[in-house]
């Protein structure tokens, strides 16, 4: 309706021809709703996908960026790391060797202790006479032996007697034997003679019997004085386990009796450990005990020292192993006293083969046509793999395809046993899959192509 002045004028339009516009114009509109929400919920790899045919075929005729490094030999490690639990080099257990109450004892657990250190004491009344009456037999012995020593003496005296009176007789008996002759005496005085020459014999030979019995009267009595020598150093070595020292250098572990407790021997009194030196205890399947051997460097991390590496030598592999477990024992040094016992420990072996070039798996290429973003394990096939090799031929930089054969992988990298020489230049990545004699360009990550290996 049209209002002309103060009269309103109707105007009849087409109806029709109205509705059918509308009509049209809310189908475009639906129909360009549609097409936006389409294309905005394209899934982000259709994109991607796409804005990659779009680079490729932007570089078409061009040169390939491509990521290059120098081929090097490196021995390719894999790290095998095992738990366990620091212990001291050596723990010792303190008993008590004599039977009486523990009068003192002068440490507690953790304290450090020096070798031969006094720390307690057990009553040592009953081990002092035992020595007392050990010491005044050994001085009645002593005066056994020195009245033995006087009768023998003495009855060698009387030897050389005996022994110069037979001399006196032979002679008295000889000077009468030529008086008889002379007729100057009778023959009853010669035969008196030889008779005293007979006795003072005999006489001699007795004195000479005492000797050789005195001689062993000595002999026994210092048999005897040896042997009660023997008691009194006995004796005076169990007083001596009255007073407790410490049979090494190292620290209290653990205290089990307290003054006033009554020990027998054998009764343990401390326990003392070793920490010069440290010792870690793992565990290792015996699949890896063919890579392991007695004196073998390894480096052992601590939890509680994390910004130190010790380097540790294994010193004893477990023949008897546990359940497919084998127990190994390796020590490390302890030159700062800190480390102590019960810490957990990290064991890492490191094992190096034989040198030989190391690439990333990512160098390992694919069949013409394949996406360098494949997965590289799947591009080898009975450890053979293609490697790229950049040819440098004046302003331009080619590429050459390369068959080699691949050795152990581990941590992202593979050895390369054969086709691939140290100094060579290859592909570690490229943009897109690569052909023999392509021309590529040298990203900002490639290394310089005149390089030398270190």
């Amino acid at each position: 309706m049209i209002w002309n002045g103060n009269q309103p004028r109707k105007i009849i339009k087409n109806h029709s021809f109205s509705s059918c516009s509308s009509i049209l114009l809310l189908a475009f509109l639906s129909s360009l709703g549609l097409l936006m929400g389409s294309c905005g919920s394209l899934p982000k790899e259709s994109a991607e996908a796409q804005q990659e045919r779009r680079g490729a075929a932007g570089q078409a005729g061009g040169a390939t960026p491509v990521d290059v490094a120098i081929a090097r030999e490196s021995g390719l490690q894999q790290q095998l790391e095992y738990r366990g639990i620091t212990k001291p080099f050596r723990e010792v257990s303190l008993r008590s060797q004599v039977e009486g109450r523990l009068v003192a004892l002068n440490v507690d657990e953790g304290d450090t202790l020096r070798l031969g250190q006094i720390i307690g004491q057990v009553d040592d009344t009953i081990l002092k006479t035992e020595l007392n009456q050990a010491e005044a037999e050994l001085a009645a012995l002593r005066s056994e032996v020195a009245r033995a020593n006087a009768q023998a003496s003495n009855a060698r005296v009387e030897v050389e007697q005996a022994r110069l009176q037979v001399a006196q007789a032979l002679s008295d008996a000889n000077r009468q034997e030529k008086l008889l002759k002379e007729g100057a005496i009778s023959q009853q005085a010669a035969e008196q003679a030889r008779t005293n020459a007979q006795t003072a014999a005999q006489a001699l030979r007795a004195a000479q019997e005492q000797v050789r019995t005195e001689e062993e009267a000595v002999a026994a009595a210092k048999g005897r004085l040896t042997a009660q020598q023997a008691l009194v150093a006995q004796a005076k070595e169990r007083r001596s386990y009255s007073r407790i020292a410490s049979p090494i250098a190292g620290a209290v572990l653990d205290k089990v009796p307290e003054p006033g407790d009554l020990l027998q021997p054998g009764n343990e009194i401390l326990k003392i450990g070793d920490f010069s030196r440290i010792k870690v205890e793992f565990e290792v399947s015996d699949k890896e005990l063919a890579n392991i051997r007695v004196g073998q460097s390894v480096e052992v991390k601590l939890d509680a020292f994390p910004n130190n590496t010790y380097v540790g030598t294994i010193t004893r592999i477990t023949p008897a192993a546990n359940t497919y477990l084998v127990p190994i024992e390796i020590v490390i040094p302890n030159r700062d006293s800190k480390i102590t016992s019960g810490l957990y420990a990290r064991v890492n072996f490191a094992n190096r083969g034989q040198e030989r070039v190391v690439v990333p798996l990512t160098a390992i290429q694919g069949r013409e046509g394949e996406s360098p973003n494949q997965n590289p394990e799947s591009k080898i096939e009975n450890n053979q793999g293609k490697v790229f090799v950049v040819v440098r031929g004046g302003d331009k930089t080619t590429v050459a395809a390369r068959s080699v054969t691949l050795g152990k992988r581990a941590d992202g990298k593979v050895e390369i046993i054969s086709g691939l020489e140290p100094g060579e230049s290859y592909v570690v990545r490229s943009g897109k899959p690569l052909r023999d004699r392509d021309a590529v360009s040298l990203s900002i990550l490639s290394e310089k192509l005149d390089s030398t290996p270190k």
